[in-house]
């Protein structure tokens, strides 16, 4: 029987997902699932309560100076065991900053959550906020991104990776919505890689 914060359930014929009560969101990772709340929409407050934070000495050149301090960061979302992780600066505070950013970038890539399936579907108030006459504007640093990665995966997974259709329920144009994947790599390879299997073409 499980204990403590965690309560566990039997989805998709036998597949186990884990329903954090805190939060209640249900995360599948590589999968779709009606869920309240994408991981990365949480605060990051609130998204570490769900997390393993991990300190440890910096591996690699550097002299004596490197080993000193434990200073590399670890961090495990535990439902879904999405890690973000950094090691790169000397500051403990600096690779928890960018081990948050990376977390949560993994996230948006790693967890599909069902929204956008609707043709009347809004987008969130994150999204709109960043777009303009059509045109996303975000930054690839910016705070929001993960989240509007996330949103924008969600919803083109809804719609079986037809992006035309997708990019008219986040009310951008269809480059534009392809231009905001190429940011993150993984996501343009991602999209590539399900339209391929799906027996699409791919976007250059």
């Amino acid at each position: 029987m499980p204990t403590g914060d965690w309560s566990f359930a039997d989805f998709e014929e036998g597949k186990v997902i884990r329903i954090s009560r805190r939060v209640q969101y249900l995360v599948v990772v590589h999968s779709k699932v009606c869920a309240e709340m994408h991981p990365v929409d949480l605060s990051v407050d609130d998204l570490l309560i769900d997390c393993d934070v991990q300190t440890t000495r910096r591996s690699g050149p550097g002299g004596q100076h490197r080993n000193k301090v434990e200073s590399a960061i670890v961090i495990t979302h535990r439902p879904s065991s999405v890690v973000g992780q950094a090691s790169e600066r000397r500051s403990q505070h600096e690779n928890r900053r960018i081990a948050i950013t990376r977390l949560r970038i993994n996230l948006a890539l790693s967890v599909r959550t069902q929204r956008g399936d609707s043709g009347d579907y809004q987008p969130t108030e994150i999204w709109k906020s960043h777009v303009n006459s059509m045109r996303i504007v975000v930054s690839g640093k910016h705070q929001d991104f993960p989240p509007m990665l996330a949103e924008a995966m969600d919803v083109i997974s809804s719609v079986q990776f037809d992006v035309p259709t997708a990019a008219q329920r986040l009310q951008c144009t269809t480059s534009q919505l392809i231009k905001f994947l190429k940011i993150e790599p993984h996501a343009f390879s991602w999209l590539n890689s399900a339209r391929k299997t799906a027996g699409l073409k791919s976007y250059s």
